[in-house]
């Protein structure tokens, strides 16, 4: 494994897993990878360990090669910052796509809670003239994930939603109306998207998977969601490790892992 840490221009980081070339294993697996950037959660305050390293490791071994971004937090995450930082690193990885080894067309984005929230806005919001401005970013393609992967993520601005989650990344910013409504944005340009959520989330509600599902079904959005009847708020990996080791939603990797094979083919890792 190669190790690599990227600096963005905002502060923020990039964290690389990497598959490192090899002359003994030459396939068309090992070719060209899939990429995966990974969003931690923590509602714009912090960014969560447990949502960190081990979900890295599962999807670097799958065959991925990784990014975890350590996006802004707290005072920092103010006007949007944390999207433009995400915009940023899928340009990053695309532009990079020699040296990192990378398919450009399968370069999917992973978030948990509050990371889900920033995974999807930039599903729904990757050509905003003005996210565009900010990433200088001349196609709005490149800006846009092949996929999106959400983990109980916060999705609305209405009744269910997370309101520190909302302030901390609007802050004193005056967003047009319903911007942070993601479902209210889906279009038949969504990235495909793969959701997963516990029924009885006392954080955030299973509502917000429910209302993008939804969103995503009525544009005819390829996606997938997934809802455990309980769980708490957190879970991660679902694994002793991230102190969830007994849930039954741990199941979510391994239907993940089918789902993306059957639009990506396979990935070729373990």
């Amino acid at each position: 494994m190669d190790i690599q840490t990227i600096s963005l221009p905002t502060g923020a980081a990039l964290t690389a897993y990497l598959h490192p070339r090899s002359a003994e294993m030459q396939n068309p697996y090992t070719a060209s990878r899939a990429a995966l950037i990974l969003c931690p959660g923590g509602g714009y305050s912090m960014r969560s360990d447990r949502e960190n390293v081990p979900p890295a490791m599962l999807f670097f071994n799958m065959g991925f090669q990784v990014f975890v971004l350590s996006y802004s937090v707290g005072a920092a995450a103010a006007n949007r910052r944390p999207l433009e930082e995400l915009g940023r690193s899928v340009q990053l990885v695309r532009a990079n796509r020699e040296a990192w080894n990378i398919d450009p067309n399968r370069v999917a984005v992973l978030g948990f809670s509050a990371g889900g929230h920033l995974a999807a806005s930039l599903g729904v919001h990757w050509n905003d003239p003005v996210l565009l401005e900010r990433c200088n970013a001349q196609d709005a393609r490149a800006l846009r994930p092949d996929a999106l992967i959400l983990a109980y993520p916060v999705i609305t601005d209405g009744a269910f939603t997370h309101a520190e989650t909302l302030q901390n990344i609007s802050a004193a910013r005056q967003e047009p109306p319903h911007y942070w409504a993601l479902e209210t944005h889906v279009t038949a340009d969504t990235p495909p998207a793969f959701l997963w959520h516990t029924m009885d989330d006392a954080c955030v509600p299973a509502e917000n998977s429910i209302l993008f599902l939804q969103a995503l079904h009525r544009a005819g959005v390829p996606c997938e969601c997934h809802l455990y009847m309980h769980g708490q708020h957190g879970l991660s990996v679902c694994t002793g490790e991230v102190d969830c080791g007994q849930s039954a939603a741990k199941s979510w990797i391994a239907l993940c892992r089918t789902w993306i094979e059957s639009i990506w083919g396979d990935l070729g890792g373990y």
